[in-house]
């Protein structure tokens, strides 16, 4: 029955205090929980999101030429929350839309339409495309805030990955 006791040394090491040196071991493990406790606190606060409604972009390139840059200036993204139709809006939505020729009187044309979506059913996170006579459309849905910008239809393993970076770093060195 062997007795040990740490006491903090500094913001990352633990000394014994009280045991034998096959102890210490033990206190480096208790200074790299503490890290991987505080690391991992600060990653939560740093990429969860609060309570509030996603945001996406919601515009027409038809009505405003900025909606067709990859990613649209910041101007155009709102609360989807605040939306006018009071539903529960759950991820944003990009439609690339293309008349390949004159079609009913309307001219060839391209357009790219953001908003918001609440009706996800099968196609969250993913694209699928839509073709008829004379035109096609592709509608890209996503969950994350302003995701319906061409470049941002991601997730976070980048952030997962630093996680697990330091995990690894902070049992290194136990």
């Amino acid at each position: 029955n062997i007795h040990v006791l740490c006491a903090k040394k500094d913001f990352y090491e633990y000394k014994v205090i009280f045991g034998s040196s096959k102890t210490r071991k033990l206190c480096k493990i208790m200074a790299a929980i503490r890290q991987i406790f505080l690391i991992s606190a600060i990653t939560v606060l740093c990429f969860a999101k609060l309570g509030s409604a996603i945001r996406c972009y919601e515009c027409n390139s038809h009505t405003d030429v900025r909606c067709a840059q990859d990613i649209p200036p910041d101007e155009l993204s709102i609360e989807c929350g605040d939306h006018k139709h009071g539903v529960a809006y759950t991820f944003c939505r990009k439609i690339t839309q293309v008349i390949e020729f004159s079609v009913n009187t309307l001219p060839p044309d391209s357009r790219v339409i953001r908003g918001c979506g609440w009706d996800s059913s099968s196609y969250k996170d993913k694209c699928y495309q839509r073709s008829g006579f004379g035109g096609r459309l592709e509608v890209c849905a996503c969950s994350s805030d302003n995701c319906n910008g061409a470049l941002s239809m991601r997730n976070i393993s980048g952030a997962f990955g630093l996680l697990l970076a330091a995990l690894g770093f902070f049992f290194a060195r136990v």
